[in-house]
């Protein structure tokens, strides 16, 4: 039986363009939804504009529009952007709708009758300025835990903790610059913190379900380890309760009884996601209980997928599954969680102006679907960040796309549609195996139902060297000027075409717009991922072959940087150095430090020649397996290939950043010739490479991963 999914993407605020960082998780979702659709699985793909909020009420308020006409004209913009980059949406709707204002109201009637809404008064920013209460977001000052200059009032960027804005250091508001002042408020809470909550999540977080026989987790290793740090240890309760009420002025919905307090936006924007799908199945034949009621859902094997960004886990990971748990709706079946797109090693922010418009890619010629190409070949399935290197992205859309793929059917379809009117004949058998092996194994298919897409665009490329190998080794051009030749051309450009039908099927999730114009150049049914292989028939005819790909220009970026000039110089901080910073800055000066000492990673080490660095064997390795270390707390065991005879062991301290089963298949760099350490779990005969902060503002374990293309064995220099 088909699975039946609903997924959906994060809502985007509808307060602004989106941006190529907001573009990375959607590429994914919908590389995934495709994917699945191809296995014949039944697929509802929904998402919307988060609406509400005091931004959206202030940037209304300054280009002189209603709210209303704001989020129009928005939502239109965000579309218009998301169909051009391929993310097709089943619907895509409003948060600012009656289906969302219904879901609230029920959602408020149940969890009040659970006992898990209650009021008491607060204190709270307002600006005397601007005479409003502050959001979360308008409120900017020094994180209460680590101490980072220029954070929101909610949670800190540089070491991910979540707090309340009172606990702000040196606040101040983003709208007037004015110091905030605290006043008093009745508000509505959520009451997370209460026992029943803290015993659901415990389990939620780290449980699993089901799926064809497989466990699949309900959150990444990753998430699942920083929810425990969140929840806290056993029998401790690190939870507080949620603030789900504004005061007017408010864009948004009026709490049932209770006049001038409005529902939170973070309460109404992910119920905005029923609300989408909802308004999607009306006059469908689909049993909107299936998908969203508790019990229902879980009778008939639904599944729920969120894809959302790592910035707001907390919400998805504690407050949404509490609130649907007690409000008895389903809870998702996963989130499938992705980390923040840097460019050259620096964070995207749009709300800090650092930002690509999506709408500036498209303005610049550069086709969309190389930006779902180079996505795609970062993604992993986890939530590690995704660094985008123009200059590299060039090189692989141009040797991957240009050089490897589009390159087979160009040097072969012009003989079959010149020399054999259009027709195939037989294929190569021995050729074609690697291709039918690939298809029987499902390799391919595993990596990317993972979500690791770079791991089967790995297999894909790999594949179509050994499609390139073939047409290197047959050269059909020659073929052609030799008499007597004309049935081994045959077989060759046939065989040749095959295969790079092959690699079209593999390609669709992530490159649909240039997979459906192959469909029609090899004038078949679209593709998709069931039955057994077989090649294209001998008699089949082909349409001529017109252009797919056009290689990237460097001049095409360099448009897409000087587009986004302004965008891409950070303002400054708000809060100015502190006494103390400014006494540390000149100690370091005079005592001739650099700034690594301020940067992850400590600091600076002492120089070494390049004799020296030449000591060390740096190898590509993959992981071909990985598992638990009994007795160690921090220890996973992996085997490595190398290239040797046999793989080597080497036990690594990343347990609390990684699952076993998520590292197998993985490509990662080690020191080969590192003298085998003797310990109490075995002998270790290498290390793996990873990048940590030992100062902690940058949490995590980020194993070191080398580009698309890498084999193991090879020497890294």
């Amino acid at each position: 039986m088909p699975r039946k999914i609903l997924v959906t993407s994060a809502l985007p605020y509808a307060n602004g363009d989106i941006h190529l960082g907001h573009l990375v998780g959607y590429i994914q979702a919908d590389i995934w939804v495709r994917f699945q659709r191809m296995r014949g699985n039944i697929v509802h793909y929904v998402c919307a504009d988060d609406t509400h909020g005091t931004p959206v009420m202030l940037r209304a308020e300054k280009e002189g529009v209603s709210p209303e006409a704001l989020i129009a004209r928005v939502h239109d913009e965000h579309l218009r952007d998301f169909t051009a980059f391929g993310i097709a949406f089943d619907n895509y709707y409003s948060t600012h709708s009656p289906e969302t204002r219904a879901y609230c109201e029920d959602f408020y009637a149940r969890l009040q009758a659970a006992g898990m809404i209650e009021t008491r008064a607060i204190e709270q920013f307002y600006d005397p300025v601007k005479e409003i209460f502050l959001p979360d977001r308008f409120i900017k000052g020094d994180c209460p835990r680590c101490g980072a200059a220029d954070q929101y009032g909610d949670n800190c960027e540089a070491c991910g903790a979540a707090y309340a804005p009172a606990e702000l250091k040196n606040p101040r508001s983003a709208v007037s610059g004015a110091t905030p002042v605290l006043r008093a408020s009745e508000h509505y809470f959520f009451r997370l913190s209460d026992k029943r909550a803290v015993a659901f999540l415990r389990e939620w977080t780290r449980g699993t379900e089901t799926r064809d026989g497989v466990s699949v987790r309900h959150l990444p290793p990753e998430a699942a380890n920083k929810m425990q740090e969140w929840l806290g240890a056993e029998g401790e309760n690190k939870l507080s309760d949620w603030d789900i009420s504004r005061d007017a002025p408010y864009f948004g919905f009026e709490i049932p009884g209770a006049p001038g307090k409005y529902f939170y936006v973070w309460l109404d924007a992910p119920i905005g996601y029923l609300a989408s799908f909802k308004h999607y199945a009306q006059g469908k034949d689909i049993a909107l209980e299936d998908y969203t009621d508790e019990a229902r859902a879980h009778a008939v094997g639904t599944e729920m997928a969120h894809f959302i960004g790592k910035d707001i886990l907390y919400f998805h990971a504690l407050f949404w599954p509490a609130m649907l748990k007690f409000a008895r709706y389903r809870t998702p079946s996963q989130l499938c969680v992705n980390g923040y797109l840097t460019v050259d090693g620096a964070k995207m922010s749009k709300s800090r102006g650092t930002f690509i418009t999506a709408r500036s890619w498209l303005d610049g010629t550069l086709d969309p679907e190389a930006l779902r190409y180079y996505f795609a070949s970062k993604s992993n399935g986890t939530v590690e960040d995704l660094d985008l290197n123009l200059n590299d992205m060039i090189a692989k859309v141009n040797a991957d796309l240009v050089g490897k793929f589009v390159n087979i059917a160009s040097r072969c379809a012009g003989f079959v549609t010149k020399r054999f009117a259009g027709k195939l004949g037989d294929i190569d058998a021995d050729a074609a195996r690697p291709f039918a092996q690939a298809w029987t194994t499902g390799e391919i298919a595993a990596a990317f139902e993972a979500r690791d897409d770079a791991r089967a665009l790995r297999e894909i490329m790999r594949l179509a060297d050994v499609a390139n190998e073939y047409i290197a080794t047959r050269r059909p051009w020659e073929l052609a000027r030799q008499d007597g030749k004309e049935a081994e051309l045959h077989v060759a450009c046939s065989t040749a075409i095959t295969l790079f039908r092959d690699l079209a099927r593999y390609l669709k999730p992530v490159l649909p717009a240039m997979v459906a114009k192959i469909e029609t150049f090899l004038a078949i049914a679209p593709l998709d991922w069931q039955g057994d292989w077989q090649p294209l028939p001998a008699g089949h005819c082909i349409a001529p072959y017109k252009h797919l790909a056009t290689r990237i220009e460097p001049a095409q970026t360099e448009a897409l940087i000087e587009a986004n000039r302004e965008t891409l110089q950070a303002p400054p901080p708000l809060a100015t150095p502190s006494k103390e910073a400014l006494r540390h800055a000149s100690r370091a000066a005079a005592s001739g430090e650099d700034g690594l000492r301020n940067k992850p990673g400590g600091q600076a080490m002492p120089t070494l020649s390049i004799e020296d660095f030449a000591k060390v064997d740096l190898r590509v390795a993959k992981i071909v397996a990985a598992d638990f270390v009994d007795g160690a707390d921090k220890l996973l065991r992996l085997s490595l290939d190398i290239g040797e005879d046999k793989p080597r062991q080497v036990f690594a301290g990343i347990k609390s950043a990684y699952a076993p089963e998520a590292l197998i298949g993985r490509l990662t760099v080690m020191v080969a010739n590192l003298a085998p350490r003797k310990m109490k779990f075995g002998l270790s005969e290498g290390m793996v490479l990873a990048a940590s902060d030992p100062e902690g503002t940058t949490p995590g374990i980020h194993l070191l991963t080398p580009d698309s293309g890498a084999a193991p064995g090879m020497k890294i220099k």
